[in-house]
């Protein structure tokens, strides 16, 4: 047995304990520097893809500098019309390089487009690399601006498409007099918005503010040395604070099934895993940073061992987080796996199913 997870917990009950109603994955979107029209044709592809085996949503990275999508907005826009049903999400844009007004109209726009389809993830804090991009996004001093919580709470407000003015205010454009509010407004959307929370403070502010939560393979250990307790109090915290509010909780997992690759790509992904085990180990840094374990192996094990996932027996929303370092045949075996040989074993049906 090659799959390197934690030993399941052992419970007095007895049956299935996890059951995934809502399958998705998230894509880095990787691409050569000197082709990067070739990756991102090839993850538009892999939405397509997606879509086809009947996963429920696909979701990008944003990420500045870097080989990857560094508008997910845009990006989505193309995906939202090589695609009909898939859910479309960011997982994360940061807040802190936003408008949150013109942030608001972009993605109302993706909205629209779509069909209502946009689940559009944030981080707050300072955003990676301001050390060297800050100057250029803002007009003053960088350090000086807001990156808190608050920012979000200025595009949740704009998304909500309130009038501006009072009763009496009115813009006139050619052919037309109307009270001002955000353009387009697409009624909904303020209540598809998610953050990205890894620790008791962020989860329990989500839950105030009415947004879903995105948990993945990081969390602080504030609680416990162990990942999967860690990670379960702070999806108590987010639902202790959401009260009574409708609310969405996904968890993300770096799942990697090898049961249609070939032996090359097998020994490829073992090797993958070895190099992150050692972080698994023990808490990093002053916040107490705890990495969960990747899942490298037969869809059969991996399978077991989410089953006996304490966080995800909490939720039913599976994201399946693919790792940067692969290219874009790996992730097409890894969904198409993932989607044919793991999930229906975590009682999830495909989409087209369940229609």
């Amino acid at each position: 047995m090659t799959i390197t997870t934690p030993a399941p917990e052992t419970h007095a009950e007895t049956g299935p304990r996890v059951a995934v109603r809502s399958l998705a994955f998230l894509t880095p979107g990787n691409y050569d520097d000197d082709a990067p029209a070739v990756g991102l044709e090839e993850t538009l592809a892999l939405f397509e893809h997606g879509e086809a085996l009947g996963f429920d949503g696909a979701w990008v990275r944003q990420r500045h500098l870097e080989h990857g999508i560094s508008s997910a907005v845009v990006f989505l826009a193309a995906a939202s019309q090589r695609t009909r049903r898939l859910e479309l999400g960011t997982a994360v844009i940061p807040i802190g390089y936003e408008s949150p007004f013109r942030l608001a109209e972009d993605l109302s726009t993706l909205d629209v487009l779509s069909g209502g389809r946009v689940q559009a993830g944030f981080s707050a804090g300072t955003p990676p690399h301001a050390d060297l991009i800050g100057e250029r996004v803002f007009d003053a001093d960088w350090r000086t601006n807001d990156f808190s919580h608050a920012r979000i709470e200025r595009l949740l407000d704009n998304l909500r498409g309130d009038f501006l003015g009072d009763g009496d205010t009115v813009i006139h454009s050619p052919g037309n007099t109307q009270r001002p509010r955000l353009q387009p407004y697409s009624p909904g959307l303020a209540g598809r918005l998610w953050y990205g929370g890894g620790s008791l403070g962020s989860a329990e502010w989500a839950g105030r503010h009415g947004l879903g939560l995105l948990v993945g393979n990081i969390v602080a250990g504030e609680t416990s040395d162990d990942f999967a307790t860690a990670q379960r109090a702070v999806i108590d915290r987010y639902r202790r604070a959401a009260g009574d509010r409708v609310s969405r909780i996904a968890l993300g997992r770096v799942i990697v099934p090898t049961d249609s690759a070939d032996r090359a790509t097998r020994e490829k992904y073992r090797e993958y895993a070895a190099s992150r085990y050692e972080r698994t180990l023990a808490p990093h840094g002053v916040r107490r940073t705890l990495f969960a374990r990747d899942l490298i192996g037969s869809a059969d094990e991996i399978a077991e061992t989410l089953a006996a996932d304490a966080a995800l027996a909490e939720v039913d929303e599976l994201r399946i987080e693919l790792p940067y370092e692969f290219g874009i045949d790996d992730y097409r075996q890894i969904i198409a796996d993932v989607a044919g040989l793991v999930a229906p074993q975590l009682g999830w049906t495909p989409a087209e199913e369940r229609a």
